[in-house]
């Protein structure tokens, strides 16, 4: 920055009026709030008729007004002689040619800068001609940096401010979806478990798409929860109270997807003896879930595309168009847009159903959620059973982290099950589970689970010298359960010689 010559001195009362800057930039965190007072100030250091403060825009070329002595003046300085300020890179004193109203004859800029790095311009003008020396801009420049310093207050409160307004935000969404996930559980028994850092942002952009109408697509691998998520979207929306239907388009053949989906009329196809509403009818005031919709016929894609656009359709055999007042969540778990490109996919309809996109990542990427997933998953499997699972065994745990789950959380759920069927009522161990790259017996890999639950049992008797109350506890099992194993597999102590 260019620095002029430094005065002889300041006199009586511009040093008195420096000394009374300060209050008055104390007075408020928005310099636009006290830039009257603080011109009013400022005119006895360098006397004026208008004041004007413009901050750089995001064009390096451009200001805008930022604050001003007038009630009324123009939003945008420019570089150059418009307002004028000159060139505003360097402090300056400049002739100004006089308005029709303002009748302004002579004026100074100096650049405003924080951090050693210009952010705007301070001008002063004056009715007089020629009122400004190289001495007055050194004045001038130490308003500005009176100045910069109440920009950088007033930077930091806005930061403050924002940062207030984000926490809050953030802290009402995260109740919300806390509140969602409850009333689902209790509502419709379904389970949205997770504390995975990716499942959580999730549930965040499904509850913030849930109060819209938006058409919202689900992309991901199977079994990674999508239907879940589209049940937590019409649990959060405005049509709550109306229908939830599903309908798998891979799941039928072409013609009879069709049928289902937009529903037909008596004689439209042989053996179609009566008129039947399809599932867009049955879904009215609710949402409709088409999951796989990748799978969807040319012929249904293109009827499906006039749903969303004209939010019309026609039964098959039909002649009468029908409102179709339903909210699309659809599902894929393969990639829409090379579909699109392959020519199988119709491009429109893909823009029409990607609105709102959420991506699901699989479970072998939040494998925080395995088991809280898991836990949940046996205790619903336990109201089923007879002798529901006691739990998991550490080495049960180790096995279910270790994995990497292909089939997501349909594949946990499974994996569980079957063990919950032949740990009998004890604790699930890694051998109960038979996952594959799970920790196991060294002949695992060679023998079937009885063999290897036989074997696991007598070593740990072994082990425990026959105690068959300590074996018992270290196998996760009641004494009676480990005596029906005994008898099972004809596992008897060996009679001393």
């Amino acid at each position: 920055m260019m620095m002029a010559a430094e005065p002889a001195g300041y006199d009586l009362e511009q040093v008195d009026a420096f000394q009374d800057l300060l209050p008055a930039l104390a007075r408020g965190l928005d310099v636009r709030d006290i830039f009257q007072h603080l011109s009013a100030v400022a005119s006895r250091i360098v006397p004026h008729d208008e004041a004007n403060l413009a901050l750089l825009t995001e064009n390096p070329s451009q200001f805008r007004l930022h604050a001003s002595t007038l009630d009324s003046a123009p939003e945008v300085v420019c570089r150059g002689k418009v307002c004028p300020i000159g060139d505003a890179d360097e402090p300056q004193v400049f002739d100004v040619v006089p308005g029709p109203e303002r009748g302004l004859r002579s004026g100074l800029s100096v650049p405003v800068s924080i951090d050693d790095r210009m952010v705007g311009v301070f001008a002063l003008f004056s009715r007089r001609p020629r009122a400004y020396s190289t001495s007055d801009l050194i004045l001038a420049e130490r308003l500005a940096a009176y100045i910069a310093v109440a920009l950088s207050h007033q930077r930091l409160a806005e930061e403050a401010r924002r940062l207030a307004v984000e926490r809050e935000r953030s802290a009402q969404l995260e109740s919300r979806v806390q509140t969602l996930t409850r009333e689902l559980e209790l509502r419709t028994h379904g389970r949205v478990v997770g504390q995975s850092a990716e499942w959580l942002d999730v549930l965040k952009k499904a509850t913030q798409v849930a109060p819209t109408d938006t058409t919202v697509l689900l992309s991901g691998e199977s079994g990674t929860g999508k239907e879940v998520v589209a049940r937590f979207i019409h649990r959060a929306s405005a049509r709550k109270s109306g229908p939830f239907v599903a309908l798998n388009c891979a799941a039928l053949p072409e013609q009879l997807l069709e049928s289902e989906l937009f529903g037909y009329e008596r004689g439209a196809f042989t053996g179609a003896q009566q008129a039947k509403p399809g599932q867009i009818e049955l879904a009215a005031g609710g949402v409709l879930f088409l999951d796989e919709v990748s799978e969807m016929s040319p012929s249904a894609q293109a009827k499906m595309l006039r749903v969303l656009q004209e939010k019309e359709f026609q039964r098959l055999g039909g002649i009468r168009m029908q409102k179709a007042n339903v909210r699309v969540v659809a599902a894929t778990n393969r990639d829409l847009w090379k579909a699109v490109e392959r020519g199988a996919f119709r491009e429109d309809l893909f823009y029409r159903l990607q609105v709102f996109d959420i991506s699901l990542a699989p479970l072998r990427e939040r494998r925080t959620d395995i088991l809280p997933l898991s836990d949940a998953f046996l205790q619903e499997i336990g109201q089923s059973f007879g002798r529901p699972p006691a739990g998991l065994t550490r080495a049960g745990r180790e096995a279910l982290l270790q994995h990497d789950w292909p089939g997501n959380v349909r594949e946990l759920r499974n994996a569980l099950e079957r063990a919950a069927i032949l740990c009998e009522g004890g604790l699930i161990g890694a051998q109960h589970l038979a996952l594959h790259g799970s920790p196991r017996p060294s002949d695992a890999t060679t023998t079937d689970l009885p063999t290897v639950e036989r074997d696991t049992i007598a070593k740990v008797l072994q082990e425990c010298r026959w105690n068959k109350s300590k074996a018992a506890q270290r196998l996760g099992l009641s004494r009676t359960q480990l005596y029906v194993r005994l008898r099972k597999y004809d596992l008897e102590r060996p009679q001393a010689g």
